[in-house]
């Protein structure tokens, strides 16, 4: 995979990747070039086998500050339209990635740098983390995915106090309302992400692949579907040597070796 880019860093290690967003002057907004950067970057990550899990964070104080409201002048519906669909097709991505993928939120995020956090499968967050989402304070509504993941993750009813403020939280309260699963310490934040995304690289690779798929489904289906893709997703896992290897190691008591297949 390649390592350089222009406002991103990467790092590979046991089957864990870390993509750093690395404008730090720029409070890690979101211009034009980290956009097709990440799409890039997420399309090599969905194609190596290799690779886990995904761990977002940013360089600096800031996880992501928003989109780079300096390029945002002169739109017209059409123009404005297409900026936002070509966003959507790379946080389509991340969503759908089938590997888990994990924010660890270092500092301030606003704007569609909340919804990035919001479209990876766990946030961890700093406890010098604040969030907001900031579009009302520019005239806009929330996009990359701010008002399907915010409702579900906090409900309707803070989604819409937080879209309609534009106010910010701080993390200790983003966690007791659900928007993060864990506010940290900021120096453990790391750390903590890091133990996290190790246990995970222990489990077999297509079990935690298939039940990020049917997770992401269970709230827009009733109970008789999700029997049912669960019913689907056991059988496919039943079949896989994994299952069979997890099933040996479990009688002889010791841990899994588990490969993928």
């Amino acid at each position: 995979m390649p390592q350089e880019y222009k406002t991103i860093l990467l790092n590979t290690a046991d089957g864990i990747t870390t993509v750093t967003l690395n404008r730090p002057d720029a409070l890690n907004a979101l211009d034009l070039v980290m956009r097709e950067e990440l799409a890039e970057v997420l399309s090599l990550i969905r194609d190596d086998p290799e690779i886990k899990v995904l761990v977002l964070t940013g360089a600096g104080r800031a996880f992501c500050a928003g989109g780079d409201i300096k390029s945002m002048g002169g739109y017209t519906v059409v123009t404005g339209r297409a900026r936002i669909k070509k966003a959507h097709r790379w946080l389509l991505e991340l969503v759908n990635l089938e590997k888990p993928t994990i924010a660890a939120v270092n500092g301030v995020t606003a704007g569609i740098g909340c919804n990035l956090a919001l479209a990876c499968d766990i946030i961890y967050a700093s406890d010098q983390a604040r969030f907001s989402q900031a579009f009302v304070k520019i005239g806009l509504v929330p996009d990359g995915g701010g008002m399907y993941f915010l409702p579900r993750a906090v409900g309707l009813q803070r989604a819409k106090e937080l879209v309609f403020t534009g106010d910010f939280i701080e993390a200790p309260e983003a966690e007791r309302i659900g928007l993060v699963a864990r506010a940290v310490p900021h120096a453990e934040l790391l750390p903590r992400v890091s133990e996290l995304a190790r246990r995970i690289t222990q489990n077999a690779p297509v079990a935690v692949s298939l039940a990020k798929s049917v997770l992401n489904k269970s709230l827009n289906v009733d109970l008789p579907t999700l029997l049912e893709l669960e019913a689907l997703a056991a059988a496919s896992c039943f079949a896989t040597s994994d299952h069979e290897e997890g099933v040996r190691a479990f009688v002889e008591k010791r841990r899994a070796r588990f490969v993928g297949k």
